[in-house]
Order: C-alpha cells, then sequence, then structure tokens
C-alpha cells in the first residue's frame, strides 16, 4: 500500500485537567505536526471528546502520532479496534516512546507487541483502579472521604440541563461539555 504525504496529527492525553501535558508536547515536539488534539480525561475507554475529534480528522495518507499506547487507550480491545480502524482507513499510527509504527501491512511481531504493551496499559490501569478502591475504602473507615467533586459547576450543570431538555441530543451535549455520557445521565438522575 502506498501511503501519500497527508498530515501528521498528535493526540495527547492526560487523565485529568491538573496533570501537564508537558512531557508528551515535547517529545512530539520533535514533529512537524500539523494539527494536535488534547484529552484531559482517563482513557478507560474511547469516549474523550478531543480522540473523537481526531478520529473524525484523519485522512487516508494521514499520520497519527501518539506519545505511547497507554496514552492511546488503557484498554487493549479498544487499542487494538483504533489501530486497526486506522490502519484500515489508510492512516498511519505511531507510537514514539514505543518506536512502532502500523501502516496495516504489520508484521506477526509488530502485532504481538501491541498486544503485549496494551496488555500491559490495561494491567496498569487494574492496579491504578485496585489501589483507588484501596484507598477510598481506608478514607471512608476514617470519615474522611468525601467523594470525587463535581466536574462542572452548578451553572454549567443546569447550563446543559437545559439544552437536553431543549431536545439537543445527549451524545453532543456530553462531548460539548467534555464530560461522558454516564456523567451526563448521573447530571439528569439528580435533576
Amino acid at each position: 500500500m502506498t501511503i501519500s504525504k497527508g498530515q501528521l496529527v498528535g493526540y495527547i492525553r492526560v487523565s485529568t485537567v491538573e496533570q501537564n501535558t508537558a512531557r508528551q508536547e515535547d517529545q512530539l515536539s520533535e514533529f512537524s505536526l500539523d494539527r494536535v488534539f488534547i484529552d484531559h480525561a482517563s482513557g478507560k475507554d474511547v469516549s474523550r471528546p478531543q480522540l473523537q475529534a481526531a478520529l473524525l480528522h484523519l485522512r487516508e495518507g494521514d499520520t497519527f502520532i501518539v506519545h505511547s499506547m497507554d496514552r492511546l487507550a488503557r484498554n487493549l480491545d479498544d487499542l487494538r479496534k483504533l489501530v486497526k480502524e486506522l490502519t484500515t482507513r489508510g492512516v498511519r499510527v505511531q507510537f514514539v516512546k514505543e518506536s512502532l509504527t502500523f501502516t496495516g501491512e504489520d508484521s506477526p511481531i509488530s502485532q504481538l507487541l501491541l498486544s503485549v504493551m496494551g496488555a500491559f496499559a490495561e494491567f496498569e490501569r487494574a492496579l491504578i483502579r485496585e489501589r483507588q478502591r484501596e484507598g477510598i475504602a481506608v478514607a471512608k473507615d476514617k470519615g474522611t472521604y468525601k467523594g470525587r467533586r463535581p466536574c462542572l459547576t452548578a451553572a454549567k450543570a443546569k447550563e446543559m440541563l437545559d439544552r437536553v431538555s431543549q431536545g439537543v441530543s445527549k451524545t453532543k451535549v456530553a462531548l460539548e461539555y467534555g464530560i461522558s455520557r454516564e456523567t451526563l445521565y448521573n447530571y439528569l438522575r439528580q435533576a
């Protein structure tokens, strides 16, 4: 498959708004990127506004450059599905940290590395969740657990709920406010 010269598109993800993207930005600065998409969201699934925007933006001949596999997905099934979907569309997927590039014409060893390293990312996420549950249990026992902070201010939440009541699709509203649909449904249940 001959790949025409397309855009170099970067993707950066950190798990929370408080986390800094500088390390990943620095790593990707060696490329002359035409466009960069940045998410401040968990990698637990692919319901991230900037990832979805990047997927819509990418065209045949483009190269999608990601700092590392765990920045794209922390779930092996999602990682493999994203790479396959993109390479089938003629988009090269390049992981800088792992020094791996996928084109759709990948060797069995490349596929093995994708699976093994993706499995490690998924395993790491499971460990993080386990430590988090343990920490919450300890905090609850001490009476210091306050729960998760709301992602939206009261004014933003009301504005969002008004948009839903006006008939705007829940998926569209969730993307506009940078939250998952499940979070939107939580706000709807509380209202």
